[in-house]
């Protein structure tokens, strides 16, 4: 393609220009530029644009054919530049923006809009005291409470804000629902501690304690849920990266409570060290889990996430490992998430649902 039909797709369709399984991204401008994002894991050196025409730019990469992809340009310094061409900004979850596209075969999981009239669930806000725990100050809550009168399974979720906002976990949850893909299901999201989540979610017996101690009486009190006395592992824990690494640590650690296990891009290995998880896995357990593990294969992690499915399946926990064609980020999370709630929460028989009593809240 020559350089001034390429700047014309560009300018018409959006960068990068995509045909098949490559994408070609286009910068007019001062140069020379950079591209760094998830086909890289973020990591290594920026790969550089070359010259096409004057002052006329472009990169092209060959990709999975399904792929999502983030982005960004970088100057010469190592500063970023916004890429105008580009329809599509993407939250970093550091305050800044990435760019983002599609590759021509991807296929969204994700549900429709709320069906018109179906009845939605509540989310409410409550702060818990956790210096009692040794952890500092409170903790933020979200409670999401589903449109039924019934007793329903908890799912907790790590790192709340996050997937309240970015994911928006409970308007997914309501539409799966609506839509007969899942059974309702009742959310605690679980707000991190800052500047302390790394050693919150490093497999920490106080981030177990909090959940024992705070978030499950708090639950217990504001929801309608099913016995995890009388329905042993009733309930499901959810997280992404060391939130993912420490929801499998929390299956573990409490598997009458949690039995269901959903983690996202799990940090189960880091710069070549593993986490007790590992040790944790291997013998034979009292009560196996039924554990969705979920990574994209442009990261890092895929490695340590394909390493952990045979430890816990030779243990005898029922496991599930599904790989995409995409990076470390929330709407890869949130658009995978389904795969993992329609397996933990199948739609119940219809007799059954008939059954439930919707509040209509």
């Amino acid at each position: 393609m020559d350089a001034k039909t390429l700047e014309a797709r560009a300018r018409a369709e959006g960068t990068p220009v995509i045909e098949s399984d490559t994408a070609t991204f286009v910068w007019r401008g001062r140069g020379p530029i950079c591209l760094q994002g998830d086909f890289q894991d973020w990591r290594g050196k920026p790969l550089p644009f070359k010259r096409v025409a004057p002052g006329l730019w472009a990169r092209t990469l060959t990709l999975p054919a399904d792929a999502y992809v983030e982005y960004a340009l970088e100057d010469p310094r190592g500063q970023r530049v916004e890429d105008p061409l580009n329809r599509h900004p993407s939250d970093n979850g550091f305050g800044g923006i990435n760019h983002s596209f599609h590759m021509p075969q991807a296929r969204s999981s994700l549900p429709a809009r709320h069906p018109r009239g179906a009845p939605r669930g509540r989310v409410t806000r409550h702060v818990v005291d956790t210096g009692d725990v040794d952890l500092p100050g409170q903790r933020r809550v979200y409670l999401y409470a589903p449109p039924t009168d019934a007793p329903v399974p908890l799912v907790v979720v790590y790192d709340g804000e996050d997937y309240l906002r970015r994911v928006r976990l409970p308007e997914l949850v309501d539409t799966l629902v609506a839509e007969g893909r899942m059974r309702p299901v009742a959310l605690a999201l679980v707000c991190n501690g800052g500047e302390t989540r790394s050693m919150e979610y490093a497999c920490s017996e106080y981030t177990v304690g909090l959940l024992k101690w705070k978030v499950l009486p708090l639950a217990r009190q504001k929801l309608s849920l099913v016995d995890e006395r009388r329905s042993p592992g009733a309930h499901a824990v959810l997280g992404a990266s060391l939130g993912g690494l420490m929801a499998l640590y929390t299956g573990l650690r409490m598997p009458d409570v949690f039995g269901r296990v959903l983690s996202q891009s799990g940090a189960f290995t880091v710069e070549g060290h593993d986490f007790v998880v590992f040790d944790l896995a291997r013998p034979p357990p009292r009560r196996p889990l039924d554990v969705w593990l979920d990574c994209g294969r442009f990261e890092g992690l895929l490695e340590g996430n394909r390493r952990i499915a045979p430890v816990l399946s030779e243990a005898g926990h029922q496991v599930e490992l599904r790989e995409y064609s995409g990076g470390h980020n929330y709407p890869a999370w949130r658009e995978d998430l389904v795969h993992g709630l329609e397996r933990h929460f199948p739609p119940l028989p219809a007799k059954r649902r008939e059954s439930l009593r919707f509040s209509g809240r």
